[in-house]
């Protein structure tokens, strides 16, 4: 799996409206990947990012969420929880793979893994993630470490 310090991998994946999105990964990004679309834990997390969208706008920090799911699920889990962020596809793991999340197999699901990245450089990983709060607590861990700020 990527580290801290590593250069974060140029990749492409359709997002839920089924367009080419190759993240710059310039400036502040969180790119976080998730089991499956439309399950309690994994509904929750979306929704934390739904709710803390206008803190994560204002510092300046870019989100997408990741799984192995297609498009046309993330189109319909966009909609259930109202996800302003691109939610990619990855249905035959090749993001997965290039940010080195482990699969038990080809077409399983992700462990819940986010990355934080600056400026083209892995600054955090967080495995083992806990849904409930994980999007006000990773924000709040960002302005404590002053990676972003509000100013």
């Amino acid at each position: 799996m990527l580290d801290a310090g590593d250069p974060a991998p140029d990749v492409t994946a359709p997002n839920q409206h089924g367009e080419a999105v190759s993240p710059a990964f310039d400036g502040v990004t969180v790119l976080y990947f998730y089991p499956e679309d439309g399950t309690p834990g994994c509904t929750t997390e979306a929704e934390g990012f739904v709710r803390e969208a206008e803190t994560y706008a204002d510092a300046g920090v870019t989100v997408y969420g990741v799984s192995t799911d297609t498009v046309e699920s993330h189109a319909e889990f966009a909609d259930s929880t109202d996800a302003w962020f691109d939610l990619l596809a990855d249905p035959d793991g090749e993001l997965a793979d290039a940010f080195g999340v482990e699969r038990t197999a080809p077409g399983d699901s992700t462990p819940r893994t986010t990355f934080v990245i600056v400026d083209g450089e892995i600054e955090r990983v967080e495995t083992g993630v806990t849904p409930d709060g994980h999007a006000r607590d990773l924000l709040l861990d960002l302005l404590d470490d002053g990676v972003v700020s509000l100013e």
